[in-house]
């Protein structure tokens, strides 16, 4: 159960309303995650001017969806999941590529891998990556100023992660097939 409001367009604080205008649009419902941020309009603002560079940047959306997959799983947030999931196959991620991720396991595309391994060594050393993690990302033939992307899309999820995690939205019906729900540590 969320500890927040679920906020809608009209319950919103005037600040937020725009943002979860411009979500309902591009997604056809205010993911619950927004409604919850939508609390802070600090929060969600910046949250959405982020991730729109993000998806401007010169990554994929399936390697963006790969990336906030294997964020949401690395930082056990239950609903980015779920939702990551969901647009990750609508990306056409292929399947098993998505299950390997969801079980921390690294996807058999070459590329989408060393995106996940990237991913997970940023968020697990805390930012820190050594020589060698820098060269088998540019070995995969990707370029530094990707390496750069990568990290704003860490930044990115971290948001969505994070609010997850203390707000704790609930799933919408169309992601309820993706559930997911972290290993016990």
């Amino acid at each position: 159960m969320s500890r927040y409001p679920l906020h809608t367009i009209a319950s919103a604080p005037a600040q937020s309303k725009p943002v979860l205008q411009q979500l309902q649009q591009a997604f056809g419902l205010i993911p619950n995650i927004a409604a919850t941020m939508a609390v802070s309009p600090t929060l969600i603002n910046g949250f959405i001017g982020l991730f729109e560079r993000v998806h401007a940047s010169s990554l994929s959306e399936p390697q963006i969806q790969t990336l906030l997959l294997t964020n949401a799983v690395t930082n056990a947030s239950e609903w980015p999941v779920a939702f990551h999931t969901a647009l990750a196959l609508q990306q056409h991620v292929p399947p098993a590529d998505v299950d390997a991720i969801r079980h921390g396991l690294p996807p058999a595309d070459s590329q989408l891998a060393a995106l996940s391994a990237l991913a997970r060594t940023l968020i697990q050393q805390r930012g820190h990556l050594d020589d060698a993690d820098q060269r088998r990302f540019l070995a995969a033939g990707f370029s530094a100023e990707q390496l750069l992307e990568v990290i704003a899309v860490v930044a990115a999820s971290t948001i969505t992660n994070y609010t997850s995690s203390v707000t704790r939205p609930p799933l919408e019906a169309p992601f309820e097939a993706f559930a997911w729900h972290a290993p016990a540590q």
